[in-house]
C-alpha cells in the first residue's frame, strides 16, 4: 500500500534526508523510500538514528544489541536482516547474532544485562521499575546510557513500526540475512 519513493516522487522536503540516506548507505534503501513519504517521519528517523550511532556512550556492539533486541521484540523482519549484516561486518562473534536473532540469552553477562533491560523497557513500556534500572546499573552501565537506549528504541520504533505498517521487502544487500520470528518458523 505504501509507495517506494524515488528522489523524484518524494515530497520535496525529503530530498535533504534522501542524500543522506544514500551517502550514508550508498543507495537509497527501501525502508527510507517508504519514510520519504512523511518528510517529519524520514527525518525524525534518520536524526535519532544518527544521534543514537554517534552521540551516545554505548559502544557500537553495545548499539547493536539494543537495536536488535527492538527488531527481535518487534518481528521486524527488514531490520533484523539488516543489523545482522551490520553486525557481522563489524566483527561481532556470530554466535552473539545468531542468539539476538533468536531472542536468546547472551553469554557475556554484562550484555545480557543490556539485552534484558532493552527488552524489559519494550515489553513494560518504560515502567520497568526500580530494581531492574538498578540490576542494569550494578551490571556497569550508567543513568546517562539507560537514557540512552531510550534513544536507540525510539529509533526502532520509526523503523520497526514502519516496516510492519508497510510489509517492506529486503534490499538485495541483506536477503542472504532474511528472518523470520522464531514463534512464525
Amino acid at each position: 500500500m505504501f509507495t517506494r519513493h524515488d528522489a523524484e516522487s518524494a515530497p520535496a522536503a525529503s530530498r535533504p534526508e534522501i542524500d543522506k540516506s544514500i551517502a550514508a548507505f550508498g543507495f537509497f534503501p527501501i525502508l527510507h523510500r517508504i519514510m520519504a513519504e512523511a518528510p517529519a517521519t524520514y527525518e525524525a528517523y534518520n536524526t535519532t538514528f544518527r544521534l543514537f550511532r554517534t552521540a551516545t556512550t554505548l559502544t557500537p556492539l553495545e548499539q547493536q544489541i539494543v537495536m536488535m533486541t527492538a527488531n527481535y521484540e518487534n518481528r521486524c523482519h527488514y531490520c533484523t536482516a539488516g543489523h545482522s549484516l551490520l553486525m557481522t561486518l563489524e566483527k561481532a562473534p556470530p554466535e552473539m547474532v545468531t542468539a539476538l536473532r533468536d531472542g536468546a540469552p547472551l553469554a557475556d553477562s554484562r550484555l545480557e544485562a543490556l539485552r534484558a533491560f532493552t527488552r524489559l523497557l519494550i515489553e513494560k513500556r518504560g515502567h520497568v521499575g526500580d530494581d531492574a534500572l538498578r540490576t542494569f546499573l550494578a551490571a556497569g552501565f550508567t543513568q546517562r546510557q539507560a537514557l540512552e537506549v531510550l534513544t536507540g528504541l525510539a529509533a526502532k520504533l520509526l523503523s520497526n513500526f514502519t516496516n510492519a505498517l508497510a510489509h517492506t521487502e529486503l534490499d538485495p544487500p541483506v536477503v542472504p540475512w532474511a528472518w523470520t520470528h522464531p514463534d512464525e518458523r
